[in-house]
């Protein structure tokens, strides 16, 4: 998949002063905005704050928060906090795999799904919870989670 060269030096052009304190929005900006962190990102995130693509890598890879291929259409993030945990989110986890034949951290073959599994998604008093490219779901039974499911199977074969 193409990194987007001409995405990539417009969201750098919205971070026109060279501050080192600039590199985790300009990175957030760039997960946001491609999905990824692609190499080409980091080499020229690293070249426009004059530091090595080496401690740009270094600090992205600190945080799980970005990843480095791209993922799925749709991006499901399953909550496995204390709450969350003791409410059944493991069983969510099992039935996604069961569904969609991925693990977490992967995506689906026809790029329509990815899973990530986290700590926390900061809505303890709503468990289980998950969210799908950002959209938020509580309450989530297992039946609950195969209509959500199947809902965005079918928009995402449109």
């Amino acid at each position: 998949m193409p990194a987007h060269p001409d995405r990539i030096g417009d969201i750098i052009a919205r971070f026109p002063h060279v501050r080192r304190n600039s590199l985790i929005p300009l990175l957030q900006a760039v997960q946001d905005e491609l999905g990824y962190i692609s190499e080409e990102a980091i080499v020229r995130i690293g070249s426009h704050l004059s530091l090595p693509s080496s401690k740009v890598y270094g600090l992205a890879t600190f945080y799980n928060q970005f990843t480095f291929s791209p993922g799925g259409k749709y991006h499901i993030t399953v909550c496995n906090g204390s709450a969350c945990h003791l409410d059944g989110a493991g069983r969510l986890v099992e039935e996604i795999k069961k569904i969609l034949d991925i693990g977490d951290g992967e995506t689906t073959r026809d790029r329509l799904f990815s899973l990530e599994v986290q700590s926390c998604l900061g809505a303890c008093g709503q468990s289980p919870v998950m969210a799908i490219n950002g959209t938020y779901f509580s309450g989530i039974t297992v039946k609950r989670l195969r209509e959500i499911i199947n809902q965005y199977l079918e928009d995402g074969s449109r």
